[in-house]
């Protein structure tokens, strides 16, 4: 298997083809904001291409406390704020809020986290108990387009794969994670390690309206069956399922029949989460390209980010019963014994 070196981090580039970034790239005053904000706004620009302005972020930490009663694990990682595969229903989009930036500029601006390598070491020992499990990507893709420059995903894999016991999941919808099979084998020899490949649909027309610039879906269906014969707990996330476009019978099948053959250990689909900073980005989206849809999404989710309880019941119920007719597991824990540290239970329908 070939190895491949750590991308250089964070070079002292400039902005794209030698250009300065554009006037309105960083207009506010880091002295007038806090926290994480103020880390933002005083954030250096390190290449800015396809529309997308990228930063330097400095950070304190890199291992983060996860409150959220939605998940079940303790601790984040997020190499990367801010997502440049532009999926339009993406519920992170408020993170950027948190930086005084409009949820509009989630795949235009992203910050890549400085230093991650020797943080995470330190996170790791200070931090995280034995087996406390850790989700990667569980905000930002990991392996979105700047990770090829700026290799941060890779500088904290490179720690990990040093420790031993660690519960380490890895959720992404690039095929770029096949780069490195070397360092996920190594970690996976000495901790518990599964990785997640999302697919929202296999139609790749929809796809490019819904995720412009994430790979299409048949790349990562290719990805799942690398990893898997690479010996990698993998599996699929068919998720979001979006109501009325993502939803039929016939569609949900297909994915289970896909994560089946590309051997897939696991299958996992739940409903549309719409924060309302999403919101305002998707459905605007809904009401100009599936208008019939456009009533519906504005009824189910301008009074709640979750879509009716007896439409997340449905959802469950089938792919229960696809899980059943393809032998797919319900989580990555059923679906593989792993190493002794603790696995992540997920039960998300």
């Amino acid at each position: 298997m070939a190895t491949f070196p750590t991308p250089t981090l964070f070079p002292n580039a400039p902005c794209h083809g030698g250009a300065e970034p554009p006037a309105s790239s960083q207009t506010r005053s880091a002295a007038d904001s806090v926290g994480i904000a103020r880390l933002a706004a005083a954030s250096p620009c390190a290449d800015a291409k396809r529309g997308t302005e990228y930063f330097i972020l400095p950070v304190r930490s890199i291992l983060n406390a996860c409150e959220s009663t939605r998940v079940p694990f303790p601790w984040t990682i997020n190499p990367y704020r801010g997502c440049e595969f532009g999926c339009l229903y993406c519920y992170a989009r408020y993170t950027h809020e948190y930086m005084e930036l409009d949820g509009a500029d989630f795949e235009r601006k992203i910050y890549a986290k400085a230093n991650a390598g020797p943080i995470v070491s330190r996170d790791l020992s200070e931090k995280c108990a034995a087996g406390e499990h850790i989700a990667i990507g569980s905000a930002t893709d990991p392996y979105q387009p700047a990770e090829k420059e700026f290799g941060v995903t890779r500088s904290i894999l490179e720690r990990m794969a040093e420790r031993d016991g660690l519960s380490v999941s890895i959720t992404t919808k690039s095929d770029q994670v096949v780069r490195d099979v070397d360092l996920l084998r190594k970690i996976s020899e000495r901790s518990s390690l599964t990785i997640n490949i999302t697919i929202v649909t296999l139609r790749t027309r929809l796809a490019r309206l819904l995720e412009s610039r994430a790979p299409r879906p048949d790349l990562r269906l290719k990805t799942i069956r690398a990893l898997r014969e690479a010996g990698l707990a993998t599996g699929m996330f068919a998720m979001p399922v979006l109501p009325g476009l993502t939803d039929s019978d016939e569609h949900l099948e297909a994915m289970a029949r896909a994560a089946s053959e590309a051997r897939a250990q696991w299958f996992l689909a739940a409903p549309l989460f719409l924060m309302p900073s999403s919101a305002r980005h998707f459905l605007p989206f809904v009401e100009k390209n599936f208008p019939r849809l456009a009533s519906r999404y504005r009824e189910w989710y301008s009074r709640a980010a979750y879509p009716p309880e007896d439409y997340r019941k449905e959802i469950s119920e089938k792919v229960s019963a696809l899980r059943r007719k393809y032998g797919l597991g319900s989580s990555p824990a059923q679906a593989h014994p792993g190493p002794p540290a603790p696995q992540l239970s997920l039960s998300l329908g």
